[in-house]
């Protein structure tokens, strides 16, 4: 029988053990542009390791909830940001680190206009967008090496609404 997992909203303090969340909440650090923008300055932690980073685009099947989850992934020399190239939520599943194995996983479900930073090394869900076009810019590791680990559960989880 599979174990269920809620669906939570996505807040910086809930993610913070993962890495940060990006958006535009309060005020701009900085108004640029001949005053005509806001900057919200230095979001995330880019954390690279032996190669550099760079800018990639995906697109993904929307996928449907509930939503069966088997297989969660970390990437070892780098963070991924992910930045949707549309107003629609999606799904995060993160999960902590146990000894090099992923923990009890948890699901979050953004709102528009947040996009994510997931630290190195951290355990996480495949990119799983609630709807079309599921477009995304991400910042990630490019360079050789092994900067990919897969761990699939005995058991898939099943992600649901609250």
């Amino acid at each position: 029988m599979s174990e269920t997992i809620l669906i939570q909203p996505l807040t910086e303090t809930a993610f913070a053990p993962f890495g940060e969340v990006l958006e535009t909440s309060g005020d701009p650090d900085r108004i640029i542009n001949q005053g005509l923008c806001g900057r919200w300055h230095d979001r995330a932690r880019l954390d690279i390791l032996d190669g550099q980073a760079g800018i990639s685009l995906f697109r993904s099947e929307t996928r449907a909830l509930p939503y069966s989850l088997d297989m969660v992934e970390r990437h070892p020399l780098g963070s991924q940001a992910f930045l949707p190239m549309s107003h629609d939520p999606f799904l995060v599943i993160v999960a902590p680190d146990e000894g090099g194995r992923p923990g009890r996983p948890l699901a979050f479900r953004t709102h528009a206009g947040q996009g994510i930073n997931i630290a190195r090394n951290t355990w996480h869900g495949v990119l799983t967008p609630l709807h079309a076009p599921g477009l995304f810019a991400v910042i990630d590791r490019i360079g050789e090496g092994a900067n990919l680990e897969e761990h699939w559960f005995p058991t898939p989880y099943t992600v649901r609404d609250a």
